[in-house]
């Protein structure tokens, strides 16, 4: 389903929403409406019902769902988004009251990924979700989906239409999963690679829209595409960059995460979403200047421990400080630092922080090592890093970034000077 627009076409919609109390619905529907927007609609209006629970056959009730088909009538409106998943029977029934278009919140969000997956594994995360979720909604479509095969020499028993499309829609999951499996094994085995090569990673998470790739882009020149739209993208761009402190750092951008994200797509992006639970450093990047940043900080707390990050050292990186006033007042630590990605500024101390809070794998400083040593000096020119050299009357004067492991083995030859 493609909800973009083609030239000068106006699509209006109207957001529908139940609130039974479970969570903010104000703040919720003006988060679909963004994602409303980003998937291409023109217009929106919103609706929010109060009820102690969603109507099982409409979710709003039937005597809503008339007076919201007359609203709709009189917007004409082309399509109805409603805040929640619905069932394939609620969707029928709303369908059938309406005479108008209606998705849920996980379509919309399934929409805007299609849009945006660009690589080959995320065009099949994608689609691997919207087969589970087509799948899960065929009962309830109608009538049509019941039929059998007609035409001479195909009457009796048989398969209906719909176990005919169950039955290709689980063949297609399972050659998705079977494609996923194997780029999962390939970027297991480069994660293995780089543990084994002790490479240092960090991934860049955050709810979406909070400045993760400009971050990236502004530390590394990355030239991932930077939108202020809710999921700007989707595939994981991994970058190099040297510390402080001389180490080198994997930076791995990451998936943007949403409040109430559909439990189908976290499925489908487990492979991305591990790139965070690998790292050795997360890099939590929150904008500040957002009215709902308390809510979305412990959305991210919350789903980053069901992702399995707990333990993890990590940074809190308060973006866009330059658009909220009285920033000044806002105090950091050594896992909280203020940034403005977009100007480039606050880098410094972000770095400083990173070097900080990493596990120490390397020591940096200068050794004499002996001639007759000369075995040292090409163990730290092959599997160190050194910055320069001078030959004395007593041995090569290194300035140098040690493995943490062979570090008693440099140690007697640590100079001061």
């Amino acid at each position: 389903m493609d909800l973009s627009n083609t030239e000068n076409q106006t699509l209006i919609a109207v957001l529908v929403s139940a609130d039974t109390g479970e969570f903010d619905a104000q703040i919720s529907i003006d988060e679909l409406e963004e994602l409303a927007k980003t998937a291409g609609v023109t217009s929106c209006i919103q609706v929010i019902q109060k009820r102690p629970a969603p109507d099982p056959a409409t979710y709003i009730g039937s005597g809503r769902l008339e007076e919201l088909r007359d609203e709709a009538a009189n917007l004409d409106a082309q399509l109805l988004i409603f805040d929640c998943e619905l069932t394939a029977n609620q969707i029928r029934n709303i369908e059938a009251a309406t005479d108008i278009r209606t998705i849920d919140r996980t379509t919309l969000i399934l929409d805007i990924f299609a849009q945006r997956a660009i690589s080959r594994e995320g065009k099949i995360q994608v689609e691997l979700a919207q087969q589970k979720y087509h799948l899960a909604h065929l009962a309830g479509k109608g009538v049509e989906l019941s039929r059998l095969g007609g035409g001479i020499g195909t009457r009796g028993p048989g398969e209906s239409k719909l176990e005919t499309d169950r039955r290709h829609i689980r063949q297609r999951i399972k050659s998705l999963e079977e494609s996923l499996k194997e780029i999962d094994q390939r970027r297991e085995l480069i994660r293995s690679r780089r543990k084994k090569d002790d490479v240092l990673t960090a991934a860049i998470v955050g709810y979406t829209n909070a400045g993760k790739s400009t971050l990236l882009n502004s530390l590394t020149q990355a030239g991932v595409l930077a939108e202020d739209k809710l999921f700007a993208t989707l595939d994981v761009t991994t970058r190099s960059i040297e510390l402080p402190d001389g180490r080198s750092l994997l930076l791995a951008d990451t998936v943007g995460l949403i409040s109430r994200l559909p439990h189908k797509l976290i499925e489908a992006f487990k492979s991305t979403l591990e790139e965070a639970a690998n790292a050795d450093i997360l890099l939590n990047v929150i904008d500040v200047s957002s009215p709902e940043c308390e809510e979305k900080v412990n959305v991210m707390n919350t789903l980053l421990s069901e992702l399995g990050c707990d333990g993890i050292p990590r940074i809190n990186v308060l973006n866009k400080c330059d658009l909220l006033e009285g920033s000044e007042n806002i105090s950091e630590d050594g896992c909280t630092v203020k940034i403005s990605a977009k100007n480039g500024t606050g880098f410094d101390e972000l770095l400083k922080a990173i070097c900080n809070n990493l596990p120490e794998t390397a020591i940096r400083g200068r050794f004499l090592i002996p001639y007759d040593k000369s075995s040292l000096l090409n163990t730290v020119r092959t599997d160190g890093k050194v910055y320069s050299e001078e030959y004395t009357a007593d041995g090569t004067l290194i300035d140098a970034l040690v493995d943490i492991k062979l570090a008693d083995l440099y140690k007697p030859y640590l100079c001061n000077k």
